[in-house]
């Protein structure tokens, strides 16, 4: 099952109608949420982000998108239908907004479409063996790289760099050379008891579970810095990771240096995190 515009429909019986400014040209964006123990993780980060991207495109939300609870009450509509009874099963939901009308460039409506899909979520806490830095694509700040979908073949060529390099992860670098992020994923490391990750000037995506995790560290007094770093940084911190909503993994190799595969204050990390969820 899948929900269009609020309606329940089976995956078979849904066809996008045309014109599609979202298909024709990307005018849109989407969040990608974990439906678990009844609820959407991280859910106020989500929103947020949800809103401001919404805003920067000149969108009106609809009503069941419009509020955090709105929000909520539509998805669960679409996990009911899926989860099986007596079931606490968590799933991966897609929600894909794009704007309504037709035209060319320049747009002719505030109004817009939207979709959501589920699936089983799978959380991936594993360890990056072997990761390094992109060398066939760079990030860039504007207006809309704090969300996703907008920047979205950038990821794609990386997560393509990745697998002709036979990595398990890549950190892509912005045009000045600063570590930006993961393929799909904020990036994080530890130096001398601080909490490290690059600035959204960088032109990485705003994740949710990076905001989280900041606000986390800095609720426990743990020192935090957005920050503008050279790959050597990181080559020189104490440990180094990867975290979205799918799980943090730490990088247990970056290019030809050997990092720590665990450190205290991570671990302390993911344990305030899980009282909070």
């Amino acid at each position: 099952m899948l929900l269009y515009n609020g309606q329940l429909l089976f995956e078979e019986d849904f066809a996008l109608t045309l014109p599609n400014r979202g298909l024709f040209f990307n005018d849109g964006f989407f969040e990608t949420l974990v439906w678990a123990e009844a609820g959407i993780r991280y859910l106020p980060h989500h929103f947020t982000r949800l809103q401001r991207a919404a805003d920067a495109l000149g969108l009106l939300l609809p009503p069941e998108l419009a509020t955090a609870e709105s929000l909520t009450q539509t998805l669960h509509k679409l996990v009911a239908e899926t989860q099986k009874p007596q079931s606490n099963a968590a799933y991966r939901i897609r929600l894909q907004v794009w704007r309504g009308g037709g035209g060319l460039y320049a747009p002719d409506t505030t109004a817009c479409n939207w979709l959501a899909t589920s699936r089983p979520f799978h959380s991936n806490d594993t360890p990056v063996l072997a990761a390094g830095f992109a060398e066939t694509v760079r990030t860039h700040f504007s207006p809309v790289s704090f969300c996703k979908g907008p920047n979205s073949l950038t990821y794609v060529l990386a997560a393509r760099e990745r697998t002709q390099r036979s990595l398990d992860e890549l950190l892509l670098l912005d045009a000045a050379g600063h570590v930006a992020e993961s393929v799909a994923a904020a990036v994080f490391w530890i130096s001398e008891g601080h909490l490290y990750t690059p600035a959204l000037t960088t032109g990485c995506v705003a994740g949710v579970r990076r905001a989280h995790l900041l606000a986390v560290a800095r609720q426990h007094q743990v020192p935090v810095a957005e920050v503008l770093a050279l790959p050597t940084a990181l080559e020189a911190a104490e440990v180094v990771f990867t975290a979205n909503v799918a799980g943090i993994r730490v990088v247990q190799q970056l290019a030809t240096t050997a990092l720590a595969p665990e450190h205290l204050l991570l671990m302390q990390l993911r344990a305030w995190e899980a009282q909070l969820n």
